[in-house]
């Protein structure tokens, strides 16, 4: 099963091929899965190694001759170590960019929380005019991309490790998807996660809750009306994101969500550091993004409503 990183160096190619203007620069990170780019565009690749800072001005700089440049690198390094840069050099001066981030969330587990990027959606969402996106398959990524990357914004894409595996028919920019109905609670998720929630509705509804999914790609700008209508019908809402639980999908749900009476809203997101080591999918399980962790929370949200019902 093809990667969404090895996708972004997929499309990367074809779209660098017929887009003159289209420039890859990274930190010593992906250099062999974009050989490929390197060798088709030559002069619009660039590696300039562990120095992220200084990638960021220089990328302002060709974005400000008229280039559309790609900034690929770790997620802790490319949001929370040049936040500053990225502020003045691209937001400051209306410049539009890509970022393309490896080790969002915590995607790197074996490696531990000095590794991890927990505040990324919420950074950038600090930037007026910055876009977020999540995608969590290939296709998403390829088609979220070539929809957006000539844009005169920034757009920070978070790449997962894992996908979700869910074959998704329209993938809109800015636009979520019903991925299944309910009536009973919304589960709002981003990234992988989608099969877990999916698979959470399976058990949910072996007991009588009825559970309607969405599927957020695009966190910024989120689709309100899809969300809105939802949790106006379910009166339940269930943030799933691998992001903390301040600043990210969650808070968006609740700040357009805010003025319904009697709904409920609850997060699995992450609180603190997520502290040792050990394989993605352990991880998940141990921090509640399995099924069973997801369909817990749900129970607890419904637990109310299906009693007076």
């Amino acid at each position: 099963m093809k990667t969404v990183r090895q996708q972004f160096a997929d499309t990367m190619l074809e779209v660098g091929k017929a887009d003159q203007d289209l420039v890859v620069l990274v930190s010593d990170m992906s250099h062999f899965l974009l050989q490929p780019f390197a060798q088709a565009c030559p002069g619009r690749f660039y590696n300039l190694g562990i120095c992220e800072q200084s990638i960021v001005g220089v990328a302002a700089g060709l974005a400000k001759l008229g280039f559309k440049p790609v900034i690929h690198t770790m997620a802790s390094f490319l949001v929370e170590r040049c936040f500053e840069q990225l502020k003045l050099d691209f937001c400051h001066q209306g410049l539009g960019g890509v970022l393309v981030a490896l080790g969002g969330g915590f995607d790197n587990s074996t490696l531990g929380p000095t590794h991890h990027c927990y505040s990324d959606f919420a950074l950038m969402k600090a930037l007026p005019g910055a876009r977020v996106v999540y995608p969590g398959s290939p296709e998403e990524f390829d088609s979220l991309f070539r929809q957006c990357y000539r844009d005169p914004f920034l757009t920070y894409f978070r790449v997962p490790v894992s996908q979700h595996g869910v074959p998704l028919s329209d993938i809109t920019f800015g636009q979520g998807v019903k991925v299944a109905p309910g009536e009973h609670c919304t589960i709002i998720c981003t990234g992988p996660h989608l099969r877990a929630c999916l698979d959470a509705r399976d058990i949910l509804g072996a007991e009588g809750i009825s559970v309607e999914v969405l599927y957020i790609h695009t966190i910024r700008p989120l689709d309100v009306p899809l969300v809105l209508e939802s949790v106006a019908r379910t009166g339940r809402v269930l943030v799933v994101e691998d992001h903390m639980d301040r600043g990210g999908l969650s808070e968006e749900v609740l700040r357009v969500t805010w003025g319904i009476v009697g709904a409920r809203c609850d997060v699995v997101a992450l609180n603190g550091f997520v502290a040792g080591y050990g394989r993605y999918e352990a991880v998940s399980r141990r921090l509640g993004f399995s099924a069973e962790g997801i369909a817990e929370r749900v129970r607890r949200l419904t637990c109310t409503r299906r009693t007076l019902a």
